[in-house]
C-alpha cells in the first residue's frame, strides 16, 4: 500500500482562501480514528462500541482529503479529459451551505464551479453523479428529491472551454431523483432512484438520451409514466431501513452490458442492450460469496470486469467478479467512525483511475446503517489496488 497522500498534501502550498474553503478541519491520524471507535457516544444514537463490535475491519483505506462543514456530503466523481477529478458536493446533510463542484489534481483540491444554478422552486442546487460527454462538456444529475417530491430533479450541462467551466444549463427536467450518469458513445444513461408509476410507488428506472436530442433544447420528462426515454424499470423491496430508493450507481462492462444496484434493498441488476441501444432483457444477478444489502455508487474495471461498489449500509466497499460467478469479496470495511485517518464513513461513490480507487464518504445515514451520525470531518478516502 502506498503511503497516504496526506503527507504530500501537507507540503503543498495552498492559498489561505482554499485552506479555509476546503481543509479547515486538521486531518487526524488513522490511529486516532481507531481510538475513536472505542468511545461510547453520549447522544441519542446507538453506541459506537455496539456498532464496531459487530462490524469487521477489512483493508486499509487512506485519507485523501478532509473537507470543512461547507462541503459536508462529498458525492459524485468524474474523470476529466486532463486527468483531474471533478467532485460533486450537494451538501444534503446541511443544505444551508450552497452546493458546489470541486477539482482534484493529485494531492490538491480547489473549487471548480461554485455558483451552480438553483432549481427555481426549491432555490437549491444538488449535484450528484457526473460525467464528461463526447462533446467535451460536463453533465451532472441533480437530486432535488429531498427538497421536493414533485419531480424537480434535473440533468445539467456545464459548458467547458479550455478546461474551464462556463454556462450551466438544464438539458432534462422532471426527474424525481436523478442519480447516476454514464456516457456510452453519444448516449447518456441516467438512473432515477424514485421513478414511480401509477401501479408502483417503489419504482426506479434507467433513462437514456442522445446527444443530438439534448442539443435541440431542454427535454421535458413525463412523470409517473413509461416515458419514451425509460430503458428499464425496477421495484425496491422496503426493509427495516424504510428506504425505497432504487436504482442508484451505474456502469457498463466490457461487452456493453449495463449494471445498476438498488440503494434500498441491495439488488444488483444486469441490463442487456441491442446494437441500437434498446433493451434486450434485464435480470437480477445471483451473487455468490456473500449478500449485499445496499448498493450506492459503483464502477466497473472493463479490463477485468470486476465491479467495485459502495455498500453504504455496512460501511464497505465490495467487489463483484462478473466473470467468475458474480463472486463477492469485501475490499474494505470498518465500523462506525467519523472518517478520520481515511476510515470509511458511509461510502457513496467510487472512481477507478489506474490502480487507485477514489472513494467519497457521504456520511448521511439512514436507519439501521452502521454509520449513525453525520459529523465532521468530511472526508475522501483512497485505496491503492494490487
Amino acid at each position: 500500500m502506498r503511503k497516504s497522500p496526506l503527507n504530500a498534501l501537507a507540503s503543498v502550498l495552498l492559498s489561505a482562501s482554499l485552506l479555509a474553503a476546503c481543509q479547515s478541519n486538521p486531518p487526524k491520524t488513522e490511529q486516532e480514528a481507531v481510538n475513536k471507535e472505542a468511545v461510547v457516544k453520549t447522544d441519542s444514537s446507538a453506541t459506537t462500541v455496539a456498532k464496531t463490535d459487530s462490524v469487521p475491519t477489512i483493508g486499509n483505506p487512506q485519507l485523501l482529503f478532509t473537507l470543512d462543514d461547507a462541503h459536508n456530503t462529498p458525492d459524485g466523481l468524474a474523470l476529466a479529459p486532463n486527468g483531474h477529478l471533478i467532485l460533486s458536493v450537494p451538501n444534503l446533510a446541511d443544505n444551508s451551505q450552497p452546493a458546489s463542484l470541486m477539482e482534484i489534481d493529485g494531492t490538491t483540491i480547489k473549487p471548480f464551479a461554485t455558483n451552480l444554478p438553483v432549481e427555481p422552486t426549491t432555490k437549491k442546487a444538488a449535484p450528484m453523479d457526473l460525467a464528461f460527454g463526447p462533446d467535451g462538456n460536463l453533465y451532472y444529475a441533480e437530486n432535488q428529491y429531498e427538497n421536493s417530491k414533485d419531480f424537480k430533479s434535473r440533468l445539467m450541462r456545464v459548458q467547458m472551454k479550455n478546461g474551464k467551466p462556463g454556462a450551466i444549463t438544464t438539458v432534462v427536467d422532471n426527474f424525481a431523483l436523478a442519480n447516476a450518469v454514464v456516457w456510452k458513445g453519444n448516449t447518456i444513461y441516467v438512473t432515477d432512484s424514485q421513478w414511480d408509476l401509477p401501479d408502483n410507488d417503489k419504482g426506479s428506472a434507467i433513462l437514456r438520451f442522445s446527444l443530438a436530442e439534448l442539443n435541440k433544447g431542454t427535454v421535458h420528462l413525463k412523470p409517473k409514466t413509461l416515458d419514451p426515454h425509460v430503458l428499464a424499470t425496477f421495484t425496491t423491496t422496503v426493509n427495516e431501513t424504510g428506504v425505497d430508493n432504487g436504482a442508484d450507481g451505474m456502469d457498463y462492462d466490457s461487452k456493453g452490458n449495463f449494471y445498476t444496484g438498488s440503494f434500498g434493498d441491495g439488488k444488483l441488476y444486469k441490463v442487456s442492450l441491442k446494437p441500437d441501444g434498446s433493451l434486450v432483457k434485464q435480470e437480477t444477478l445471483t451473487l455468490t460469496g456473500k449478500s449485499i444489502p445496499c448498493v450506492d455508487g459503483l464502477i466497473i474495471d472493463r479490463a477485468t470486469d470486476k465491479l467495485y461498489l459502495c455498500n453504504s449500509r455496512e460501511n464497505a466497499i465490495e467487489v463483484v467478479d462478473l466473470r467468475n460467478n458474480n463472486a463477492v469479496t469485501t475490499l474494505a470495511q470498518n465500523g462506525d467512525t467519523d472518517g478520520a485517518g481515511g476510515k470509511l464513513d458511509q461510502p457513496a461513490e467510487v472512481l477507478l483511475k489506474g490502480k487507485r480507487l477514489y472513494i467519497s464518504d457521504f456520511d448521511k445515514p439512514e436507519k439501521h446503517f452502521v454509520n449513525t451520525k453525520s459529523d465532521a470531518p468530511h472526508t475522501m478516502s483512497v485505496i491503492d489496488l494490487p
